[in-house]
């Protein structure tokens, strides 16, 4: 995207964010682990999110899938429960991905889950009560992106065989739209802790969408509500933190996060299988400790996970990824001290492992390593080294670059944590 369009977004006022704001910033950045749900009418042709423009499928014959999407096996209880098992501290849901498909109860439109479906439930309405009375945080994916509609501006680059007329495109009523929903979002499902935009990368580099007027009205709404876009680019004004796609911040293997990393808190998002929607033939779960080691080095790296399940179309929760999830939790109940509440710790990542900190204390996590000794590079003083399991005294020489620690035991764990605490004076 070229600087133009980048001034086009953040031109204006500067932003200043509210006390309430950076309080929830601060949360967001201590939670470290939400995970996100890719849910939606896409789910029935079991094919992930994108079906629809991938196969130029007509939005005539798409928009028929609403009237068969019953999922009778939806439970809110079943699904904040087996996330919460997980250790996760929020969900991020997407309330209309890019095929226009509204998974909630809206005026804006009648092709939406209570209006064009026979479930005629506002899932978003029962998963926001269900995440108050279990303690979660509820954040709502939103599509910039509109392969559907008719107001959504020409000259994108997706949906093109979707069947909307030659020349369509009508920006100020698209715009109105999507503030109005927004507006619902924020007022009819109480507190929303982040909206995750996704979708600006569709049109050419000089379009304007006009976010910080959108921003603005979020935050009025809602001044403790997080603003995120997934547009690949540095932060706009407006918003309060960075996502990275399939990467952690500063590598871009996926090519989707070539940015600079911003002094923002930040989140990385990635899939525990292959697709974000429900695809019936992707069983290729990432393991539990795969899961656990990107989660730890997200944390190393100062950042949050935010992890990936699609539903299916029965509303179910795939059983694999209630597995897994169990697993990370059963995890998470040992080790979650070194994880939660913390930052991206005073050793930068390793081949062998990440550091993150909680005051003093600084928990080196050693993930892969295949010897006793370990050299750790720190020129804090060290007062004292444990296993932080089960606080057995680890023996380390302080040395003028750090610290060379003699480990009691080979690490064979996921992740063998030391805790360091430092002489801070």
């Amino acid at each position: 995207m070229s600087g133009n369009s980048l001034f086009a977004q953040s031109s204006g006022q500067a932003y200043t964010p509210t006390p309430e704001n950076l309080k929830a910033r601060q949360e967001f950045q201590d939670n470290k682990f939400g995970i996100f749900l890719h849910w939606g009418i896409y789910s029935m042709t079991a094919q992930g999110e994108w079906y629809m423009t991938t196969h130029n499928i007509n939005r005539e014959e798409y928009s028929k899938l609403a009237s068969g999407f019953y999922p009778s096996r939806f439970n809110a209880a079943e699904w904040v429960s087996a996330i919460k098992a997980s250790g996760a501290k929020y969900i991020c849901i997407t309330s209309r991905h890019h095929d226009s498909f509204s998974m909630f109860d809206t005026k804006e439109s009648d092709y939406n889950i209570v209006d064009a479906t026979p479930f005629k439930r506002d899932v978003l309405k029962e998963l926001a009560d269900e995440c108050q009375k279990q303690g979660i945080k509820l954040h709502f994916y939103y599509s910039h992106l509109d392969w559907y509609r008719d107001d959504y501006p020409e000259g994108g680059g997706t949906g093109r065989g979707t069947g909307r007329p030659k020349g369509h495109g009508d920006w100020k009523s698209y715009y109105t739209f999507m503030n109005n929903q927004l507006t619902e979002l924020l007022t009819n499902y109480g507190p929303i802790g982040a909206i995750w935009f996704d979708g600006i990368w569709d049109q050419p580099a000089d379009f304007n969408w006009q976010l910080e007027e959108q921003y603005a009205l979020i935050h009025k709404l809602q001044p403790a509500c997080l603003v995120g876009n997934n547009h690949h680019r540095t932060p706009y004004a407006g918003e309060d933190f960075q996502m990275f796609e399939r990467d952690l911040p500063g590598e871009n293997t996926a090519g989707f996060s070539g940015q600079a990393v911003s002094a923002l808190p930040l989140e990385t998002c990635e899939t525990m299988n292959g697709m974000w929607g429900y695809k019936i033939e992707d069983q290729n779960y990432k393991s539990p400790k795969t899961l656990i080691h990107y989660l730890v080095k997200a944390a190393g790296k100062n950042a949050n996970l935010l992890m990936n399940i699609g539903p299916q179309p029965n509303g179910e929760l795939p059983a694999t990824a209630v597995k897994h999830l169990k697993e990370v939790g059963e995890w998470m109940e040992q080790y979650g001290e070194t994880i939660y509440g913390t930052r991206g710790g005073d050793v930068a990542p390793h081949p062998w492992g990440v550091s993150t900190r909680k005051g003093d204390r600084l928990f080196i996590h050693v993930l892969d390593y295949k010897d006793n000794t370990l050299y750790i590079p720190l020129k804090t003083k060290v007062k004292k080294a444990v296993q932080f399991i089960d606080k057995t005294p680890v023996s380390f020489r302080q040395e003028k670059e750090g610290i060379l620690v003699k480990l009691p035991q080979v690490p064979n764990e996921t992740d063998y944590v030391i805790e360091l605490t430092l002489n801070t004076k």
